[in-house]
């Protein structure tokens, strides 16, 4: 069994294994929460650092702390930062008290317990690393600034990176005409490239809407204390601390106009959640269509071949799978999942605290960080490795009764309807079916029923 020391807090003594960081306060909950088995996410304990780090900082200029305490937390938070074994010193479960204050008590234990190391004197947890600070709104703010960070530095490059190879192959195939499909049925002509253009405007849109979501997570609760009234707090301690958070981050961050709402409610995290979902349609919509063009290759579309990464079968040799869309098309449905989850965590915003927090937090950035990982994936591994089966593309244009779609203004709908069954039911091409039941010469018929020029409106 591990060595173990003797912990005290308010509520009394408590064995902590010896080498541990932490103090009495996270052991009772590592034993209170033995739930899932999974820690906050890494992304938000860095966070929740710099954090800390600020406050030291806005404290020591303050005059609320000792400016050797204050440096000392500084340097505690960065020398934690740089460590490999980061996650070890956090091993509070996500489900625990829905403020966060067990994560909170975390950190302030294992910076209290560094910066006593590196100031040779003793450093409280609760006196000096959460001075000017509660639960209720270091953790609340941590969720913002940890979301903020992570749209910014991964996400949006990789949205931006899975654009740049959408566009790119939009180029490469524009010349390839396919058969256009609504309800998954056979409709007029499009180019390839006119459908991976429409992924790319998709993307760019949802990148346009995360953007419009930071400046609202870039409001902070720091600041607001317990309740929202800012109780134990430097009246100046919110704009300092965003200050040197921004200093250290390269950010906006600014303190919330009214701290009862960011403490009470989580309405920016829900938002910004919303986007990730929207996002996660956008790219569930994609990965289909993917799955639906390399389907086959035989007794499906097998309008595209994308790239064979694996053998698809146990059992059937020679079978090769969509995975990457499948792969993508799980991590859609987990963010639309996580999504339902943060809204009834958004919810749960009880008087003057939000009593879902690690919750949020953790799904929030699983979200971000999914469909960081997929977006580059599907760029490099499906969109720009797929080929075009070009034969099957005009095989079945060619057998496309519903070009004759083109020819309404000339023989009426009703006409036109007769000629697209007829053909249907024959199995010839519509110019053919159309050359013997219409005063128009093949000539003509060549001319309006060219299917590049039906993707263009038939100008």
């Amino acid at each position: 069994m591990a060595s173990m020391r003797i912990e005290k807090d308010s509520m009394g003594e408590l064995q902590v294994p010896s080498k541990a960081l932490y103090g009495a306060q996270t052991q009772r909950a590592v034993n209170n929460f033995p739930i899932s088995g999974r820690r906050m996410p890494e992304s938000f304990i860095r966070a929740l650092l710099k954090a800390k780090a600020a406050a030291a900082r806005a404290n020591g200029q303050l005059g609320q702390l000792p400016l050797p305490v204050a440096n000392a937390i500084v340097q505690a938070s960065n020398e934690l930062q740089r460590d490999k074994e980061l996650m070890a010193h956090f091993p509070v479960d996500i489900f625990q008290t829905g403020s966060g204050t067990s994560s909170n008590m975390n950190a302030n234990e294992v910076l209290a317990t560094l910066a006593s190391r590196i100031l040779g004197e003793p450093v409280s947890a609760n006196d000096h690393i959460n001075c000017g600070q509660s639960s209720n709104d270091i953790i609340p703010s941590t969720i913002h600034i940890s979301a903020s960070i992570e749209v910014r530095d991964a996400l949006l490059p990789a949205l931006r990176h899975l654009v740049d190879e959408i566009r790119a192959k939009a180029v490469k195939v524009e010349g390839f005409i396919k058969t256009g499909r609504t309800h998954l049925m056979d409709a007029m002509p499009v180019t390839l490239g006119q459908s991976l253009h429409g992924w790319a405007s998709q993307m760019e849109q949802n990148i346009s809407r995360l953007e419009q979501a930071l400046p609202a997570m870039q409001t902070l609760a720091q600041g607001g204390t317990a309740v929202g009234t800012g109780i134990n707090a430097h009246p100046e301690f919110a704009a300092r601390f965003c200050q040197t958070l921004n200093h250290d981050t390269g950010m906006a961050f600014r303190p919330a106009d009214n701290f009862f709402s960011h403490i009470g409610s989580q309405d920016a995290a829900v938002a910004l959640s919303g986007q990730l979902k929207a996002t996660a349609v956008s790219v569930m919509k994609m990965v289909n269509d993917l799955r639906w063009m390399n389907s086959g290759p035989l007794a499906g579309l097998g309008e595209i071949e994308l790239e064979a990464l694996q053998p698809g079968s146990s059992i059937m040799p020679g079978k090769v799978n969509p995975v990457v869309p499948e792969a993508a098309a799980m991590v859609a449905a987990q963010v639309m999942g996580n999504d339902t989850a943060i809204t009834v965590g958004g919810q749960s915003g009880n008087f003057e605290l939000n009593v879902m927090l690690p919750m949020i937090a953790h799904n929030l950035l699983e979200s971000i960080g999914l469909l960081t990982n997929v977006s580059v994936l599907l760029a490099d591994k499906a969109i720009a490795s797929f080929t075009v089966n070009d034969a099957r593309l005009k095989e079945a244009l060619a057998k496309n009764p519903i070009l004759v779609t083109a020819l309404n203004p000339i023989i009426g709908y009703l006409k036109a309807a007769e000629l697209a069954k007829l053909a249907y039911k024959e199995g010839r091409p519509i110019i053919e079916v159309a050359a013997e039941h219409t005063d128009l010469s093949i000539e003509e018929l060549t001319r309006l029923l060219d299917p590049a020029k039906l993707t263009r409106g038939g100008l």
